[in-house]
């Protein structure tokens, strides 16, 4: 089966894992990623090479790149004619100019088409996004949806195919793994020699609707001794170096810029718990939460706002906050500070759930198993 995945979420190297156990299934697999990708308000990531074995990795230039929407590849179409796909998987939404280019790009080459969604607030799609997402509904073969609000959507706008639900990567267990006895007290991301009693954390974009600012309002009514991590790069970066000056946390505040990919799994394992604070928003809300299952396949307790999919990512193997209620968020902190044994239950639910759930050989699977069934049953429009 020859399949290529046109995927911009490709350039961070700790997703590409999925990829070479999607090709120790059989599949010839080719990723068509694009040199880099400036995501707005955050910053540019560039093409990482850090998982390549058994599949071909091809950098592709991108136009328009940073407009979620309106991106395209200038050369997508000679690369396609020379890689003849039987399945073609576009990692974009329905909607986008990406996904309409691609999409009858691969249809006129014969190949069966899939698309995937993240968007989980339904909208009005002004053209011509309305009309890209009516003709990728029409054409696709299969559709692939996040989470369940994400393929709720879809049925509503008028996809009759097949559907399935699927996170778009998993996380590897043998990478994302518990600390050792041997993890050392001084290991990077510490904020002194002495590594303090409980390490709160939180690692990715710094902008308003993660609700960073939360977090820091509930470190200021915890003990002393609790601390905390925030690593990313985002545009609210100054108004939460603001609010930590102002309520004299400056002590017990580490705020480190971003981190490659890589280093995500030594970065979890110094903290004592992770916490994802999501505020929903009138055009977003927290569409899976990825970091969620990194940390619990490390065996870090998890603790999520009631955001969009972090109930359900989570399942009984963390603990949930009403969004934006920080004296609720407090008193779940303190008593995950105040418990070790309550950790260590939640430490050992959470990587139990992404061994049964969510690592990337699981996740490969159901892709290609997706991938044989759009082959067996041919192309839809």
């Amino acid at each position: 089966m020859r399949v290529v995945i046109l995927s911009k979420a490709l350039v961070v190297g700790a997703y590409q894992r999925k990829l070479e156990e999607i090709a120790r299934l059989g599949v010839t697999l080719t990723a068509l990623v694009p040199w880099s990708w400036r995501e707005p308000r955050v910053g540019v990531q560039r093409l990482e090479r850090r998982f390549t074995e058994g599949y071909t990795l091809t950098g592709l230039p991108l136009a328009l790149n940073g407009q979620h929407h309106l991106h395209f590849y200038p050369t997508l179409a000679r690369a396609l004619r020379r890689l003849r796909p039987e399945v073609l998987h576009i990692d974009e939404e329905s909607f986008n100019l990406a996904t309409f280019q691609a999409m009858r790009l691969g249809v006129a080459l014969g190949a069966r088409c899939c698309f995937y969604n993240y968007a989980n607030i339904d909208r009005y799609y002004p053209p011509p996004f309305n009309l890209f997402e009516r003709y990728n509904l029409r054409h696709a073969s299969h559709a692939l949806a996040c989470n369940q609000e994400a393929a709720g959507i879809i049925r509503r706008h008028g996809y009759r195919g097949p559907l399935t639900i699927v996170p778009q990567f998993g996380v590897d267990p043998a990478i994302f793994a518990p600390r050792d006895d041997s993890f050392e007290e001084t290991a990077p991301f510490q904020p002194s020699d002495q590594r303090p009693h409980f390490i709160l954390g939180y690692l990715g974009r710094l902008v308003p609707e993660k609700g960073i600012l939360d977090l820091v309002e509930a470190l200021a009514g915890l003990p002393p001794h609790v601390c905390l991590h925030l690593i990313g790069d985002g545009s609210q970066r100054p108004a939460i170096e603001q609010r930590i000056a102002q309520l004299g946390l400056g002590k017990r505040v580490v705020l480190k810029p971003a981190i490659n990919s890589t280093d995500v799994p030594i970065a979890l394992q110094s903290l004592d718990a992770l916490v994802l604070p999501s505020h929903t928003t009138p055009s977003w809300k927290e569409q899976f939460g990825r970091i969620l299952i990194e940390a619990m396949s490390c065996g870090i307790p998890v603790v999520g706002s009631s955001s969009g999919e972090i109930p359900y990512v989570i399942g009984d193997a963390g603990l949930i906050f009403p969004e934006g209620e920080v004296p609720a968020l407090r008193a779940i902190l303190a008593r995950l500070a105040a418990n070790p044994a309550l950790r260590t239950h939640f430490a050992e639910r959470g990587r139990q759930r992404v061994l049964a759930h969510y690592t990337q050989a699981a996740i490969a699977q159901r892709h290609v198993e997706v991938y044989q069934s759009m082959l067996n049953h041919g192309r839809r429009g």
